[in-house]
């Protein structure tokens, strides 16, 4: 790889600041679209996953393997061979299906059938490929779960497949305008236990005027907006400042959570974190059906970067809430830019929370240290003890779990509660359920309102023969559940063209 002259370097960013390059958005059909940008202009130069290090302290070498799953639309028959070129020129490790890094499901959660190609004028594979090349450069030891839905219509459908999965976190780069009816789409992202990120947009304020973006206005969503990175001679070494086609929304129909206070919005606001995503700062993908290497930003490269960092720093339940409690010690303040006219913060960053770049973006080292919630510090640990992960059980089969520090421990099937109880032993009953794969879920909470989890999928058999057969008819049609709604433990939950790179 060249480098760039620094003289010219300094040219390209002072001309990128003030007026950036050409872009195409790549997905365009749909009233739910993708938010990636790649970058038209053939001398493009991106940044690395070792550049991305530096700027967000990010260490490659973690000792775990978490997994981070990605909703997309369509097919993309090339995505292992891509990713495997992407990882390769950077010296990452291979992730691949045969090792279990890499596994490529449709949206029922299944190896197959997969889903065809995107329409003419829509194409998610470079969507795809970003997400899968952002992972790898923020986590190179992670897990990829890649959920392809049959077209925009049943993303939905898909991130149920996601959580199926048992991932840590869930990222998704698209989104559309809220339409007053979010309430019935609340549930497909009420999973507690796993962190789910969500792209704030690609038009800047309100979306360009077509209105809040949703699924990032979700009560249970971390929406992550996006900033320009430059490199400087700063003692970080990187700068950022509020990208001008960073989404910010103010919901219509999302309440206000507790932990966001003056934001201009009576109602949720976003973002909540951000990250590099100016496609002018953009970085490096592999995208063979595009030419092979693109440079590529938008928030669709935000979303899944913070993702990986939060799951590698072993913050896989994260909420909202636990990163604007410890904003000040756990990331990088972004102070300067706007992404629209709107006279507030909602559009103008500054100290603190601002619309386009949230409390800030990610010091992954300061992560790692550990952060108020979300599984990091302190003494807080929950382990299940049965059943173990991966288990053949029966229906109603018993959940015993072990913990330290908490004053409450919960157990969830399929993210509805069962069951709650302040002391041990820690031992729940799973309702009746259809037979199949169902993951379980442990809380557990101690006096701060600090949350560790854990989690196993479990398959539940056939239930054995009946002579009442209307009997054992119901009992495997009945869902998971039980829960009693409005615990404390919910409540907390809830708010808790073809080139080789070079550097630039």
């Amino acid at each position: 790889m060249r480098h760039i002259p620094l003289a010219l370097a300094l040219v390209l960013v002072s001309s990128l600041a003030f007026a950036g390059p050409p872009t195409r958005r790549v997905c365009t059909h749909g009233s739910t679209r993708c938010f990636a940008h790649v970058r038209a202009d053939a001398a493009a130069a991106g940044f690395t996953p070792q550049d991305l290090w530096a700027a967000y302290s990010i260490d490659p070498n973690i000792k775990t393997t978490p997994t981070v799953a990605i909703v997309d639309a369509y097919g993309y028959p090339d995505l292992e061979a891509d990713l495997a070129t992407y990882r390769a020129q950077f010296g990452l490790p291979a992730c691949t299906t045969a090792s279990g890094c890499l596994a490529i499901l449709n949206e029922k959660g299944q190896k197959s059938p997969l889903p065809g190609s995107s329409p003419s004028g829509d194409d998610w594979t470079v969507e795809t490929a970003l997400d899968v090349d952002m992972i790898s450069a923020a986590c190179p030891l992670c897990k990829i779960v890649v959920v392809q839905s049959d077209n925009e219509q049943s993303l939905f459908a898909a991130q149920l497949a996601a959580a199926a999965a048992n991932p840590t976190v869930i990222s998704d780069s698209w989104g559309g305008a809220e339409q007053g009816n979010e309430a019935s789409y609340e549930s497909y992202f009420d999973h507690p236990g796993i962190a789910q990120f969500a792209s704030s947009g690609d038009s800047g304020w309100d979306d360009g005027g077509m209105g809040p973006v949703y699924p990032s206005t979700s009560a249970h969503v971390i929406a992550v907006g996006g900033t320009s990175l430059y490199k400087d001679g700063s003692a970080r070494g990187f700068s950022e400042a509020a990208w001008t086609g960073a989404g910010s929304s103010c919901s219509g129909s999302i309440a206000k959570p507790s932990y966001q206070g003056n934001t201009s919005c009576s109602r949720k606001a976003t973002a909540d974190i951000s990250a590099v995503a100016d496609p002018a700062t953009g970085m490096y993908v592999y995208n063979s059906a595009q030419g092979g290497w693109l440079v590529v930003g938008g928030t669709s490269a935000a979303s899944p970067l913070v993702a990986s960092m939060f799951a590698a720093s072993g913050l896989g339940s994260v909420t909202a809430a636990q990163i604007a409690q410890s904003a000040t010690s756990v990331l990088h303040d972004v102070t300067q830019g706007s992404n629209g006219s709107c006279g507030t913060i909602l559009c103008n960053a500054g100290s603190g929370w601002d619309g386009p770049t949230g409390y800030g973006t990610p010091n992954a080292a300061a992560l790692a240290g550990g952060m108020s919630g979300g599984g990091g510090g302190g003494t807080l640990a929950v382990a299940i003890t049965s059943p173990a992960d991966g288990a053949t059980v029966p229906e109603m089969f018993q959940i015993t779990a072990t913990s330290t520090g908490a004053s409450v421990v919960g157990a969830f099937v399929d993210g509805v509660e069962i069951g709650q109880t302040a002391t041990g032993p820690y031992a729940f009953t799973a309702p009746h359920m259809g037979p199949g794969p169902h993951v379980v879920t442990v809380v557990a909470e101690d006096a701060a309102g600090d949350q560790s989890q854990a989690m196993v999928q479990v398959v539940v058999t056939e239930p054995p023969p009946s002579a009442d057969t209307g009997d054992a008819s119901q009992a495997a049609g009945c869902a998971a559940g039980g829960g009693t709604p409005g615990l404390a433990i919910v409540l907390l939950l809830t708010l808790a063209a073809r080139r080789t790179p070079r550097a630039r």
